[in-house]
């Protein structure tokens, strides 16, 4: 998975919810997190590379596409490197859960006749609430900028023996988990 450099905290946790939530959908996709990439500028988006065509669009590259205005999509790549093309939009929630975008690759790839070009929804949030909605695919230290209490932070621990809550160090150096 490739992202940008980031500026804020407020970017890393961001980056760290969807960077995981990415990570969950691709696997329900049958990818790896390498086919994904990330841009955090606005409106946010990120891309996650599919296996296999079309049927009803021979010889043209398929991939998943994310943003923070319309959710997700699935599209086609063109043959002269423009924009990519919609085929359709999931719709409904902006951050549904991956077995639902699952289907929803499922049902696309099923098509066997061209489809009108979709209206795209509007699913608009704040950065605040998106990052709510992604919550529950990143732990919690991750999103708050802190890393969990290790060996190498001065305290001695026997293996199997239970850490503190709430006992977290700030995170130093370079991002844990991306």
């Amino acid at each position: 998975m490739t992202a940008q450099p980031l500026t804020t905290d407020s970017e890393y946790r961001l980056l760290c919810a969807m960077s995981a939530y990415l990570d969950a959908v691709s696997a329900a996709a049958g990818v790896g997190s390498e086919s994904c990439t990330i841009d955090l500028d606005p409106p946010m988006s990120a891309y996650l590379a599919l296996d296999g065509q079309l049927s009803v669009h021979p010889g043209r590259d398929t991939a998943l596409a994310w943003d923070e205005r319309h959710g997700w999509s699935f599209t086609i790549e063109t043959h002269s490197g423009e924009d990519l093309l919609v085929v359709a939009y999931l719709g409904g929630e902006l951050v549904p859960p991956p077995s639902r975008v699952r289907e929803f690759v499922r049902a696309v790839r099923a098509r066997t006749r061209r489809t009108p070009s979709p209206a795209p929804p509007d699913l608009s949030r704040s950065r605040a609430e998106l990052v709510g909605l992604l919550l529950g695919y990143r732990a919690p230290h991750t999103l708050l900028g802190l890393r969990p209490p290790s060996a190498h932070d001065g305290q001695r621990r026997v293996p199997g023996q239970q850490v503190p809550s709430g006992t977290a160090n700030v995170r130093e150096g370079t991002p844990e988990g991306i």
